[in-house]
C-alpha cells in the first residue's frame, strides 16, 4: 500500500532553532530518507518551496485563472512529503514519527487511493 507522509512546518519554530538544531534536523531527514531507500519503501521525498511562491489555479467558464500565494493566514504550511510503499499504516506511522518535524508540528499519514481497478 502507498502512503503519503505530509510534513507541516511552522516558520516560527524553524526560526527558533539553533544552527546545531537545524543541522540535526537535516541529518535526521537524510537518515530517514536513506533508510527508506535502502528498504525499498521510498518512492520519492521532496521538500517544498515557501508558500509565498505558490500559485493557485482554477478554471471557470473555460478561463484559466492563477493567483499568487500565500492563500490563508495560517501558522503551519505543507513543507514537504515522503511517498512510500509499505506493508501497513502502522509501519507508515512509525516512519512519520521519525520525521524530526513531528516533535514540533503535525506530520500526517494518508493512504494513496489505488485507482488501478477503475475504468476510465
Amino acid at each position: 500500500m502507498k502512503y503519503l507522509i505530509l510534513i507541516y512546518s511552522n516558520p516560527q519554530v524553524w526560526e527558533g532553532l539553533s544552527e546545531a538544531q537545524r543541522a540535526e534536523f537535516g541529518r535526521a531527514h537524510a537518515a530517514l530518507t536513506e533508510e527508506l531507500a535502502a528498504s525499498g519503501e521510498l518512492i520519492v521525498s521532496e521538500g517544498l518551496a515557501d508558500p509565498s511562491l505558490a500559485k493557485r489555479v482554477s478554471v471557470r467558464d473555460g478561463e484559466v485563472m492563477a493567483s499568487d500565494g500565500p492563500f490563508a493566514e495560517v501558522k503551519e504550511h505543507l513543507a514537504g512529503f515522503y511517498l512510500i510503499e509499505c506493508e501497513s499504516v502502522e509501519r507508515a506511522i512509525e516512519y512519520a514519527a521519525r520525521a524530526p518535524d513531528a516533535a514540533y508540528c503535525d506530520v500526517e499519514v494518508r493512504p494513496v487511493l489505488d485507482l488501478g481497478g477503475l475504468e476510465m
